[in-house]
């Protein structure tokens, strides 16, 4: 569409999604009645009712061209899968007639053979279901009707990421409502957690991403040397946009909004060519299907603009990474968010009892947490001084961590308002959302009526983390509520937990720098988890109390746990085998011939000179050709040696975890290696020469 088109937002938004408003048009009363039963109390759906929910269904999306449906799911890859069916069925005539039923919506059959089961199904065992989410809104998309769905195997194991937390957010439900009805809330029947994704990325040139074998097999540059200019002289956070970019942006926008993504917020990032869309707060379950949505739709509409999209966590070395900032919070089902501070004692001691869960929990799972965002490319940011370090802590400002010491100690809050601090009986003090800074150095902050999970990578699916959350504070609030029900003195009971839970956890709360070298000493002093990168990270994942945790709440059973253990892990060695025949290939292939041919022309230029005159200098070309064969050698012995380092993996065996290992203490190690030596050749070399666009033609030729 063209950027001089006026585009009417509210006509658009939502166009293409069969919502409640196109339901409650097109389904008859009483199909629409026990419909929303079951999105709204997970009631059983009625096959008569699924029928008339698929035909009208079929209708809509005929009118707006569809003729395609697909169950669209979610697997352990990461990313989204579907598989297309038209709606066509022939009659006897030689006709065809357009028919959906009601078991064609609620569920599927695709085949399962080949997406990771971690060892849940042997190959042979194909057959895999799709089961229609109705909390989750069907829309259209190039064509198709596309349907949320969940995905298990024939026996009956997960093998998605939508099914688990739809049972975690079950299952901080329950919990949390009967934490409510302990301060008199009888009205609140579900509570929900939502999530705004702050999504972040980068644009490059297609032609120019085309010449780049690393970006095509890995996405993300394997090799380069620094430009000139980076990131230092802070110019392009919020710097004014780019017309191409601009361009772009508005299609997104308008793409994302039609398929009823709530894209609110865009701008420029810190490192050049990066950018950051951020959407308003949903319900977890459709977050996590619009984020999906999100990042598809972003590599669409930048190949229609000559672009491509880079979601990989470090695209570039020198400059930073991208991430993806989870805003998580809890509301009842009237609205009413549970981690903001109310006006009224009996509110505050009900937000300090969500919050004392959530420190409880995240001090406990601090394991669980890193797990989540645990990935090859993830590993490239945290801790580098450009996202929150690996180790988990939380961070309130201070005045709510000198709120909580005052409760803890039971002396008197020395903020704006000198209060005796008894919960329950007295007003928490007064304050702003905003009363202390933001800070960027923590993996989990808490921002006036949210908590910012930070340590996501910008490709990673929000599920995992966010099931991960939800699991740990279910858990929590059920301790909590064993604990209070039916106590005599609830207030002493309640004073008497919040005391305990913040003096055994505090060491989790950090309001400091967490890029400074001090804290990782103060955070082993504290007791606290430090897991650099996911090796390190993913063998804890069935350890007994997350296997209980986990067992516990019907989220997973232990086999499902080490299945996801072994794919996570298999995932990132073959992430990293990917990557490190890439740069092999790379430097056989295309650098080590370029620099012999630029070698060859130096030595050509300085045979060409002597023969004219032995006076006529040659210093600076005699000096590039001593240094290049030398730093050629060089890479040629580093490049036998990552070779090697491929090879030697057959010599581990089949252990996910020692395979894991052994990629990131070899091949790893290998590959960085040979990349400082070709770095610097590539320094040296005539640009005219070098087979690759620079990192200054890949940032700035945008």
């Amino acid at each position: 569409m063209s950027s001089t088109t006026k585009i009417n937002v509210p006509d658009i938004f939502a166009s293409m999604v069969f919502n409640d408003d196109v339901m409650r048009e097109r389904l008859p009363k009483d199909v629409y009645k026990s419909l929303r039963k079951t999105i709204d109390n997970g009631k059983d759906l009625d096959i008569t009712v699924a029928n008339a929910v698929a035909n009208a269904m079929k209708d809509w999306a005929i009118e707006k061209g569809a003729t395609h449906y697909t169950h669209w799911f979610q697997p352990m890859t990461g990313i989204t899968a579907e598989k297309h069916d038209s709606f066509i069925s022939p009659t006897a005539d030689g006709r065809i007639i357009m028919e959906f039923s009601g078991k064609e919506l609620i569920k599927g059959e695709p085949d399962a053979s080949s997406f990771p089961s971690g060892g849940l199904r042997a190959t042979f065992e194909a057959r895999g279901y799709t089961a229609w989410d109705p909390t989750s809104y069907a829309f259209i998309k190039d064509h198709s009707l596309y349907i949320p769905t969940a995905f298990c195997s024939y026996g009956g194991e997960v093998l998605d990421k939508k099914t688990p937390l739809l049972r975690s957010m079950e299952a901080l439900s329950a919990q949390a409502v009967r934490i409510l009805r302990l301060f008199g809330d009888s009205t609140t029947k579900r509570v929900i957690t939502t999530v705004g994704p702050e999504q972040e990325y980068f644009l490059v040139d297609k032609k120019l991403y085309d010449e780049r074998p690393d970006l095509i097999y890995t996405g993300r540059t394997l090799f380069g040397a620094r430009a000139p200019k980076g990131q230092e002289l802070e110019d392009h956070y919020f710097g004014a946009i780019k017309p191409r970019i601009a361009a772009f942006m508005q299609e997104l926008d308008e793409e994302l909004w039609k398929l009823g993504v709530l894209a609110k917020t865009k701008h420029n990032e810190v490192a050049p060519a990066q950018h950051e869309l951020a959407p308003i707060f949903s319900t977890t379950n459709v977050a996590t299907d619009h984020n999906q949505l999100t990042m598809e739709t972003m590599k669409n509409v930048a190949l229609r603009h000559g672009l491509v999209c880079l979601l990989h966590e470090k695209p570039f070395a020198g400059v930073n990474g991208s991430g993806k900032h989870n805003n998580w919070s809890i509301s009842t089902d009237t609205g009413k968010n549970l981690l903001e501070p109310g006006k009224l004692p009996q509110e505050n001691a009900q937000f300090l009892l969500f919050l004392a869960a959530v420190i409880k929990g995240v001090d406990e799972y601090q394991d669980l947490l890193r797990i989540s965002v645990a990935s090859a490319g993830n590993d490239h940011r945290l801790g580098a001084n450009e996202a929150p370090p690996a180790i988990i802590s939380i961070f309130l400002g201070d005045e709510l961590t000198a709120i909580l010491h005052a409760i803890e100690t039971g002396t008197v809050y020395g903020g704006t308002l000198r209060v005796n601090m008894e919960i329950g009986v007295n007003v928490l003090p007064s304050f702003t959302k905003d009363t202390t800074d933001r800070n960027r150095t923590s993996p989990f902050a808490f921002t006036g009526n949210k908590f910012e999970f930070r340590s996501l990578g910008s490709q990673l699916n929000i599920a995992c983390p966010n099931i991960m959350l939800n699991t740990i504070i279910a858990d929590e609030l059920e301790q909590f509520a064993d604990e209070l029900e039916g106590k005599d003195d609830f207030n002493g009971a309640l004073n008497a937990l919040i005391k305990r839970v913040i003096k055994e956890h505090k060491r989790i709360i950090f309001n400091g720098d967490g890029y400074a070298d001090a804290w990782k000493a103060e955070a082993a002093k504290r007791g606290l988890t430090n897991l650099p990168t996911t090796v390190d990270a993913l063998p804890h994942y069935t350890d007994e109390k997350n296997v209980k945790l986990f067992t516990k709440h019907k989220i997973y059973t232990e086999v499902e746990m080490q299945s996801r253990q072994d794919i996570i892990l298999e995932t990132y060695a073959k992430t990293i085998n990917i990557e490190a025949l890439t740069a092999s290939d790379m430097v056989k292939r295309d650098i080590l011939p370029a620099v012999s041919s630029y070698v060859a022309e130096l030595a050509s230029g300085v045979a060409t000179k002597k023969a004219i005159s032995d006076d006529i200098p040659c210093e600076a070309e005699l000096d590039i050709i001593k240094r290049l064969s030398g730093l050629q050698d060089c890479a040629y012995k580093k490049l036998a040696a990552l070779d090697n380092a491929i090879i030697g993996v057959k010599e581990v065996g089949e252990d996910p975890i020692e395979v894991a290992t052994y990629y990131k203490d070899s091949v790893i190690t290998a590959m960085t290696e040979l990349r400082a030596v070709v770095d610097e050749m590539e320094t040296l070399v005539s640009s005219d020469y070098w087979p690759y666009p620079s990192y200054g033609d890949l940032m700035f030729r945008v």
